[in-house]
């Protein structure tokens, strides 16, 4: 989960913050490597980082960070992690970096073929996902295998495969930064758009989310089999009356076959949104690439990011340490595990011009830079 806030004049030196109900103490560690905490691998360090196990403990160091004035410094920020599958970081991070450890799933039946699930942010969404399908939860399944954690999801609206967080998110909880109590947004207040959410906008660096609960099916589950290639990949898999189950194993097998794993290769999934662009504007590149991909967005016309970066030649493409995968143009890895961070956003702006260059579309990035 990637918020950023502004405080000002933190801190100074590696410190204890007393705990108001025992006599243990959170300690604040100083200038650790930010290597292990993203997807990338980028090695970046972060002048303080904590770890947070409860909302309380969150509570408390936000708190008494307010009333510290250890440092005469210019203002310093405040970063929440993840699972840092969505970021990228372009230089060393000079504040205080949180990573939310909040964990814990609960369930509530509410008739014979609906239950809400609420699972705490920092609970692994791949985890989340497979705990749902074993208990037969439909809804997910379509968004197997997304890196990062659950607090993620509702700030990207996540989608894969027809499906978004949208169609079976309820609520979530945050709490709020600058008055550090627990508020609730519903479907509605998060104002959902494609990969966007009110936590992006005008939300952002406002709240901190929690937990999150969604509504799944238990019986009649909708299973959508009709996006990108999971039809074929169920005929591979003889399977002609598909379950979640079934679902969740094309997605997955689709998802390993061309997208690489950040464990093996430095990478954050996709690093470009699609874009949408007017009819009369699609119809005029149609005239001249009559081949090109096209999905109905609305009164808009979305097209593969993916495509227009291959067309430009950029697939599999190297530049010192970055290169686009070999077989998932809209994928940029860490090919040599030695990338630093700006050589990753420099590779992504020349992907950009090229583009833009090639087809009149300006490219966005999907990927939070910091």
């Amino acid at each position: 989960m990637r918020q950023s806030l502004f405080l000002k004049g933190l801190l100074h030196h590696s410190f204890l913050i007393p705990r108001n109900h025992n006599h243990n103490t959170m300690n604040i560690q100083k200038n650790v490597s930010l290597q292990p905490y993203n997807t990338f691998g980028v090695d970046v360090h972060a002048k303080y980082f904590a770890v947070v196990n409860s909302v309380e403990e969150l509570v408390e160091i936000l708190r008494n960070l307010k009333t510290l004035q250890l440092s005469h410094s210019p203002t310093q920020s405040l970063l929440f992690l993840g699972g840092g599958s969505n970021l990228l970081f372009t230089k060393d991070f000079d504040g205080l970096v949180i990573q939310l450890n909040l964990k814990g799933i609960s369930e509530n039946i509410l008739n014979e073929n609906e239950v809400l699930v609420t699972a705490k942010s920092g609970e692994n969404w791949q985890e989340f996902v497979q705990y749902c399908l074993e208990k037969n939860y439909g809804g997910l399944e379509n968004l197997s295998l997304i890196p990062g954690n659950v607090g993620t999801s509702p700030m990207q609206n996540i989608g894969a495969y027809g499906t978004e967080i949208k169609d079976t998110f309820v609520s979530c909880k945050v709490l709020n930064l600058e008055t550090l109590e627990v508020e609730e947004f519903d479907n509605e207040q998060c104002r959902f758009g494609y990969r966007d959410s009110i936590f992006k906008q005008e939300g952002k660096g406002k709240y901190v989310i929690l937990e999150v609960t969604f509504k799944l099916s238990t019986k009649n589950h909708q299973i959508k089999t009709e996006y990108g290639a999971i039809k074929s990949e169920l005929e591979k898999m003889g399977i002609q009356n598909p379950t979640i189950q079934d679902v969740s194993k094309a997605v997955i097998a689709i998802r390993e076959s061309k997208l690489p794993n950040p464990k093996e290769i430095g990478n954050a999934g996709s690093f470009f949104k699609n874009p949408t662009i007017p009819l009369e504007q699609f119809e005029e590149l149609q005239k001249k690439f009559p081949e090109i991909p096209n999905y109905p967005a609305g009164n808009m016309i979305k097209v593969p990011a993916g495509w227009l970066i291959e067309q430009c030649g950029w697939k599999g493409k190297q530049i010192e340490n970055v290169a686009s995968h070999k077989l998932q143009a809209l994928v940029i890895v860490n090919a040599t595990g030695k990338a630093s961070g700006k050589e990753i956003f420099d590779f992504s702006a020349m992907i950009i011009d090229s583009v833009k260059e090639k087809f009149g579309i300006e490219l966005e990035r999907e990927v939070n830079i910091i």
